[in-house]
């Protein structure tokens, strides 16, 4: 095997890895509700646990970089209100949607978040949307519709609406995170930017607690520490930077390939803990979703 070849394989698993991580969220989170937690309390400590190794890396990053980056009060405010809208504001929405709807059907809406990239682009930044990215963005979210439409007809269809549109909201969210952080790289290095928009979001979500529950993170059952635990490391501290890090070994268009293991791999894991089962047209809406999106991704990239 070749050297190019040796870093494409890593850069791949490194993407496949964080991918998973990420996906593995929601799953925590709807096992977590089992022990009767509300979700600013889990946020709250899913944060606390992460915040360490944020601010961490980010100290490592500014000693280490060769280029020291002097950043305005307006470019601390932008870092602090992107890394908000992808991490306090999103993941809130998130949690509470998850309250309402399985973790399968959260890892397909909020999948889409690319789609909204190109919308808001086009809307607020005159970008022109391709004809390409038309045909993606109907694929996308008929895909959708297919994989709510049977939740719709059951007994507790108004709940899957109220938690759809929640998990929309998140995806708006982190749309609006992804957009930003494209304008923040271009004056400071991943990593930094990174592990400072995550830290605006933790403290946001810690004070968010203070303010609404006096910071009362200290009698919930064991199995909510676990879990918040291995949520911040993993799926949070974790999944952030191994992504990170394959994007710069292969690149992004191939990196989104990879990472549509996302929403697939959320499903097996729902199967396997939560007992959660996809109808076939569910799948099917699945798969629609994954394509469209994909379509959208790499047509960004060409």
């Amino acid at each position: 095997m070749s050297k190019n070849s040796q870093q494409y394989v890593i850069g791949a698993t490194l993407v496949l890895l964080g991918s998973i991580c990420f996906s593995a969220k929601a799953v925590m989170v709807k096992l977590a509700y089992r022990y009767e937690i509300d979700s600013v309390s889990l946020m709250a400590l899913r944060m606390i646990f992460s915040l360490p190794f944020f601010i961490a890396v980010a100290y490592i990053s500014n000693k280490k970089s060769t280029q020291k980056i002097q950043l305005q009060k307006r470019d601390w405010a932008m870092i602090a209100a992107f890394g908000m809208s992808g991490f306090y504001v999103a993941s809130l929405a998130d949690f509470i949607g998850l309250q309402y709807i399985t973790a399968s059907l959260e890892r397909v809406i909020l999948f889409t978040y690319p789609t909204i990239v190109v919308l808001i682009a086009a809307l607020f930044l005159n970008r022109k949307i391709k004809r390409t990215e038309v045909f993606a963005l109907i694929l996308t979210y008929a895909g959708t519709g297919i994989a709510l439409f049977e939740n719709f007809k059951l007994p507790n269809g108004d709940s899957v609406l109220i938690g759809s549109a929640l998990i929309f909201v998140a995806a708006f969210g982190y749309a609006i995170y992804v957009i930003g952080s494209g304008q923040m790289l271009k004056k400071m290095g991943t990593l930094q930017y990174n592990s400072l928009a995550m830290t605006a979001a933790c403290f946001a979500i810690i004070l968010h607690h203070a303010i609404a529950y006096n910071l009362a993170l200290f009698d919930f059952q064991k199995e909510i520490y676990i879990l918040a635990f291995i949520m911040g490391l993993f799926s949070t501290v974790l999944a952030s930077f191994l992504v990170t890090g394959g994007i710069r070994i292969i690149g992004a268009s191939h990196a989104a390939i990879i990472s549509s293991v996302g929403p697939i791999s959320t499903i097996l894991l729902a199967y396997i803990f939560l007992g959660e089962r996809l109808s076939g047209l569910q799948w099917l809406g699945t798969l629609i979703v994954i394509f469209g999106v994909l379509v959208i991704t790499l047509n960004k990239r060409s």
